[in-house]
């Protein structure tokens, strides 16, 4: 007789219930665990002198694989990660089932951050597009990858509201903006997971993570522990997550922090009242990596035993875990009273649920030849070609851009300029390499060969203090030459600047020096680079700054001297096509800050949405050695044409708390260049419950103008918008007040006009 939980007639309740029902406790502790999978990179690994930090020695590490397969074979795993290879996705996944006596399948789960083969712009830079169905396209393309090699699930998006630029993982989310913040969030789960988990078998499971406060960690140290304020937490933080499990995510990550002294894997009111209870997840939570033992490294838990029963407790599902995992401890944390069978029966439901739902018990292996095919696909780099192009934020014009593709030579500087593996980005592990296009590829392909393109690097960035992980696991990560004349290499691009008719000088940061580990304690051009511009300009060849960057960098000197500067980001497979798109004026730049820019690192952190404080005729003398004023704006970014905005108006004069009213704009393209435009709407409530902050966006739309058009664009602002959770009576509150409304092309808009909201009768 077959098992019922084996019927696909019946329903996923029906089956769940059924194979729950067969399990041991043991067996039960298996499918919460989660282990990293490190076969893949064995190789880099041990050719590696330094892994750098991390919670497991080169020795364990380099071990890690046999012990996980002896796991797989006595049905002791739920789920691995790092597995990327679809031969050896379907070895494993043979392993588990066979291993099992029921042939409960494993799911793999993955770090898809921005791609898989195709490598789109970083995520930050996604944000700065302020474009969802770009972001929606470009994952979508990313969960396409993902399945074709044997990938159910990404650790993405991360959604973690960032407003310190140290903090390294600002680039894996959208900004510091929390309406922005949950729009992106929203619009990546739709490209992974599409419509409906499970209905697509293209798409993988959307993992937003972490849950919660993670990008406040003090002094944007990573690791670091984060303080956040109720008010703060409710009305910032946590918006991102609560539209990423409105758009149907399956699954959320943790946090590693503490969050006001409790850690996350163990934080009870975080994961079950608020999670489930307040947003209505019905997904399940993992951990992060190590998450649930290192409570009791952060002296939080007794052992390992107290830590799984606490984190189950507190509504985590599965533990991720390299080696010794704590969920092993269950059966004894339940012998013991710590937690209770029916806790541990809830989480593995969930789990269960996931894998019938993604159809593994039927399908669980993936089709190996068409792997090549759906990697391969051009239609891929184009849809990164597009992105790309759509994310650059066009910081300063004097006239200077687009670029002439015709004029007589053309100087490339920068290091950065012609480094393939920088273009991409960090947080990949899949990337081709040789088929990235650099900017130097990118300019030289779009100018052809009637126009001389000269390069030279002229100075490198300096290597890190500490080394990365993530670089040991990547062999194509290159350190910067030591068998080179620095002087010489400088002197030569000076030299090879001055011959040209104009400069493109790439200034940032190598990719290594941001991401998970890689914090920083100043936000100033590493090196010599800033020397090396200064000495370009003082040639007196015009020069076009682009910044390749995943943060906002000191760029004041710049900012002052240069008549051009384009913030390019990491941007992708495809990104020195883009880049040469937006130089020559074939397209037009149109994205938009997703933070604000600092002058300087002592700002930070800096915000647009701080309140208004008791003396704001001085909010730009905070500072006796310099303003208190961004370098440039939250939303800021220009485009190739002039756009003017006109005729802002509220379809009531009063507006009863509950009722929604529409806000309307005309915006005109002045120039004769079509052009997108981010129309920003931004609002400012003058007194109520609690004191509010000086501007807060409130939705936005990314709109095409053609040369001379003009467009009406029209916000809804009503309950959702207006609401906000005030420490007062510890709620969500609409207040009767007065409300100010600017609408423009960033959160400096000008044009403004008022609302009254009133009580209900």
């Amino acid at each position: 007789m077959t098992q019922a939980y084996r019927d696909p007639s019946l329903s996923v309740q029906e089956r769940v219930a059924d194979l729950l029902g067969r399990l041991t406790l043991e067996e039960k502790a298996g499918q919460l665990t989660q282990y990293f999978y490190f076969g893949a990179f064995a190789q880099s690994m041990e050719d590696a002198t330094d892994l750098g930090a991390q919670a497991i020695d080169k020795e364990t590490f380099l071990e890690q694989p046999k012990a996980v397969e002896a796991a797989l074979a006595t049905g002791g795993a739920g789920s691995l990660l790092f597995v990327k290879d679809p031969v050896n996705t379907n070895r494993l996944q043979r392993l588990a089932i066979e291993g099992n006596r029921h042939g409960i399948p494993v799911i793999f789960g993955f770090d898809v951050i921005h791609g898989l083969r195709t490598i789109l712009p970083v995520p930050i830079a996604l944000a700065a597009s302020w474009d969802p169905d770009t972001i929606e396209r470009g994952q979508a393309v990313a969960a396409r990858e993902a399945r074709a090699v044997g990938i159910h699930w990404t650790f993405a998006p991360m959604v973690d509201i960032a407003q310190d630029p140290r903090w390294g993982r600002i680039i894996e989310g959208a900004g510091e903006d929390p309406v922005l913040g949950a729009a992106v969030a929203a619009a990546q789960v739709r490209g992974f997971q599409g419509a409906q988990l499970g209905d697509d078998p293209d798409r993988v499971v959307a993992g937003p993570k972490h849950m919660a406060g993670y990008g406040a960690s003090r002094g944007g140290r990573d690791y670091d522990d984060s303080d956040i304020s109720d008010a703060d937490l409710w009305n910032v933080y946590l918006s991102p997550f609560r539209a990423a499990v409105e758009a149907g995510a399956g699954n959320i990550m943790g946090a590693y922090m503490e969050l006001n002294g409790v850690p996350a894997s163990g934080n009870r009111w975080l994961l079950t009242d608020v999670l489930r209870g307040e947003f209505g997840f019905d997904g399940w939570v993992v951990s992060d990596a190590n998450a649930v033992k290192s409570m009791v490294v952060q002296h939080f838990c007794r052992d390992l035993t107290d830590a799984g029963a606490r984190a189950v407790h507190a509504g985590l599902d599965m533990e991720m875990a390299m080696d010794d995992p704590a969920y092993g401890h269950l059966p004894e944390a339940v012998a013991q009273g710590l937690v209770t069978e029916a806790e541990v029966d809830e989480a593995v439901r969930r789990m269960l649920t996931a894998k019938f739902r993604l159809g593994l018990f039927e399908n669980p292996y993936v089709d190996e030849a068409a792997c090549a095919g759906v990697l391969d696909a051009p239609e891929h780099r184009e849809v990164a070609r597009v992105a790309a192009e759509r994310c650059a934020v066009l910081l300063k014009n004097d006239g200077i851009l687009p670029l002439d593709a015709g004029q007589g030579s053309i100087a490339v500087i920068g290091a950065l300029a012609d480094s393939q593996r920088d273009t991409l980005g960090p947080w990949i592990f899949e990337h081709d390499v040789e088929e990235t296009v650099t900017i130097l590829a990118g300019i030289r392909e779009r100018v052809g060969e009637g126009v001389t393109v000269d390069y030279a690097p002229g100075v490198w960035a300096p290597e890190r203090v500490f080394a990365s992980m993530f670089d040991a696991m990547d062999a194509t990560t290159r350190p910067a030459p030591t068998d080179i004349d620095e002087q010489g290499e400088f002197d030569r691009a000076v030299a090879v600047a001055a011959a040209a008719d104009v400069a493109v000088v790439v200034v940032g940061q190598p990719q290594n020096q941001i991401g998970e580990a890689a914090s920083t304690s100043h936000l100033r051009l590493p090196g010599r680079q800033l020397e090396l511009l200064q000495a370009v300009h003082a040639t007196g060849t015009p020069v076009v700054v682009l910044v390749m960057s995943g943060r906002p960098l000191d760029l004041r000197w710049a900012a002052e001297h240069a008549p051009g500067i384009l913030q390019v980001w990491y941007p992708g497979s495809q990104g020195g096509a883009a880049v040469a798109s937006l130089l020559f004026g074939d397209v037009s730049p149109a994205g938009r800050l997703p933070f604000t820019w600092p002058r300087t690192g002592g700002q930070v952190p800096l915000v647009y949405n701080h309140h208004r404080t008791f003396q704001p005729e001085n909010q730009d003398k905070r500072y006796w050695d310099e303003e208190s004023t961004p370098l440039y704006p939250f939303g800021h970014g220009l485009t190739y044409s002039t756009v003017e905005y006109s005729e802002l108006t509220v379809d009531r004069r009063q507006l009863a708390v509950g009722d929604t009213a529409t806000v309307s704009v005309t915006v005109r393209n002045a120039g004769d260049r079509d052009v997108d435009e981010v129309v920003q709407l931004y609002t400012h409530q003058r007194y109520g419950t609690s004191a509010r902050p000086i501007r807060e966006l409130k939705g936005f739309a990314r709109v095409a103008l053609p040369a001379g058009a003009s467009q009406t664009v029209r916000f809804e602002l009503g309950p959702d918008q207006l609401r906000y959770w005030s420490a007062v009576p510890r709620d969500w509150v609409q207040d009767a007040t007065v409300l100010d409304i600017w609408v423009g092309g960033s959160s400096a808009a000008d044009l403004h006009t008022e609302l009254e909201v009133v009580s209900q009768h």
